[in-house]
């Protein structure tokens, strides 16, 4: 200390002369000094500093915690009003009911008690209701009743429940009760569809913070464990080389104080072994991945989606529908080996043979042809295949309501795909000979 002194006072004469000198030879020997005194007042400022120097330590965590919630919070959101405009638009079903003797387009939820609905397979029951006519008419009841078993449907067995599917056959119900009054809706509505499962990242993120919390328990207790013998023990000392703790001097208000540090230090190690960043790493992330996937047009509800679909292998999807505009067309035309190019040319059609096509394509569909509202052109309703052929049989010259009014019904089988046929048995009025038509393989 005494050569400290008469170094600052040597130093301090020399200014006069020299100030350049001072500077830098003070700098070179209070240097030593200060590299140690440096780090105890860096340590005394992290453990004495109030609110005014202390405060950014928790506000930055509180800033990234915010941070966190005030973007899950506004992704969820702004998904959660994406997926709503795309489930009604989903739930936007048009379906085809004969109201006021016309046959029209509504929407399912448009659908009330007293619409006449037609029925063909692979339709949903789109309402409760009762058979009024059918032909084979079959429902699969799996989804209400959680048997696989076909049940067929008849006069005697006429009541459809919403949500059934039709399995063969077609026919036409009467709407008794639809949303939440059907069986469907009361079902539906006692289920939550919020399972609460776990995404991969969630499950590792959880075995991350289990294990990092282990850690860091067992090094705190073993540094608590340690650093109170040492106390104890008369091992610790203060910076001035002091003993912390001596039997019998030592007063309990000094003993308590000291061991609280120790504790505090236990403490903050259990704190730090997490790291606060992890869940804004995490939730930026995957902000950033659902922003890119929305800009391939994927629209993502969650943000855990964005992880859950980075660990899938494969990726079912239907094509009709999705992939296609799920409309067909009648791209050919064969009258026995001959093959009729273009195949709406009526004029290159014998007329037995175009009468012949004209009653099988009006009597063998469950669709129907209309004119418009306006009377400017012709609607045609029906499955894809039955709108291409009776499309196909308006251009060759057919004209549906007359064709269908020459003749009577006598027995209809359906077309099913495992039969991968359908027909009809004809008689004409006025003729006593009977016909069949038959379309498929």
């Amino acid at each position: 200390m005494a050569m400290l002194l008469s170094a600052e006072v040597s130093l301090g004469s020399l200014a006069r002369f020299n100030p350049y000198y001072i500077n830098s030879s003070c700098c070179s020997i209070t240097g030593a000094r200060n590299k140690d005194r440096g780090k105890f007042k860096a340590l005394r400022k992290s453990m004495n500093s109030g609110f005014e120097e202390g405060w950014y330590d928790g506000g930055s965590i509180t800033f990234a915690v915010l941070l966190v919630i005030f973007v899950t919070a506004t992704s969820d959101y702004r998904q959660s009003l994406q997926f709503q405009n795309l489930n009604e638009e989903k739930r936007n079903i048009q379906i085809e009911i004969t109201r006021g003797g016309r046959r029209e387009k509504v929407s399912i939820n448009d659908v009330v008690v007293g619409d006449v609905i037609p029925l063909k397979i692979g339709d949903q029951v789109p309402a409760d209701g009762i058979l009024i006519k059918g032909h084979s008419l079959a429902i699969d009841e799996s989804s209400m009743t959680g048997e696989s078993k076909i049940v067929h449907k008849d006069q005697k067995a006429p009541f459809l429940m919403s949500g059934c599917k039709v399995a063969d056959g077609a026919g036409t119900m009467l709407v008794t009760s639809v949303g939440i009054n059907t069986e469907w809706g009361l079902l539906m509505a006692s289920i939550s569809e919020d399972n609460g499962e776990e995404t991969p990242l969630q499950v590792r993120l959880n075995g991350v913070a289990t294990f990092i919390g282990i850690v860091g328990l067992a090094v705190a207790l073993l540094v608590l464990a340690v650093l109170l013998a040492r106390f104890f023990t008369g091992n610790s000392k203060n910076r001035d080389g002091t003993v912390q703790f001596v039997r019998g001097k030592t007063s309990v208000s000094e003993a308590v104080d000291g061991v609280i540090k120790i504790f505090t230090a236990a403490v903050t190690i259990v704190v730090v072994a997490v790291p606060e960043g992890l869940p804004l790493a995490v939730t930026l992330m995957l902000a950033y991945s659902m922003k890119k996937m929305m800009a391939d047009k994927a629209l993502v509800r969650r943000l855990s989606a964005c992880e859950t679909m980075g660990s899938a292998t494969t990726i079912c999807s239907d094509k009709t529908g999705t992939l296609t505009l799920n409309q067909m067309t009648v791209v050919e035309a064969y009258v026995g080996k001959n093959k009729i190019d273009p195949p709406e040319d009526g004029l290159q059609y014998h007329s037995t043979v175009a009468s012949l096509l004209h009653e099988g394509t009006a009597q063998n569909t469950s669709g129907s042809v209309f004119s418009s509202k306006d009377g400017a052109y012709i609607e045609v309703s029906g499955s894809p295949t039955e709108k291409a052929v009776l499309q196909w049989g308006i251009k060759i010259g057919m004209n549906f309501d007359v064709v269908r009014s020459q003749s009577s019904l006598l027995h209809v089988c359906p077309f099913n795909s495992s039969k991968k046929r359908g027909g009809v048995a004809l008689r004409g009025f006025g003729d006593d000979d009977d016909c069949s038509s038959t379309v498929g393989d």
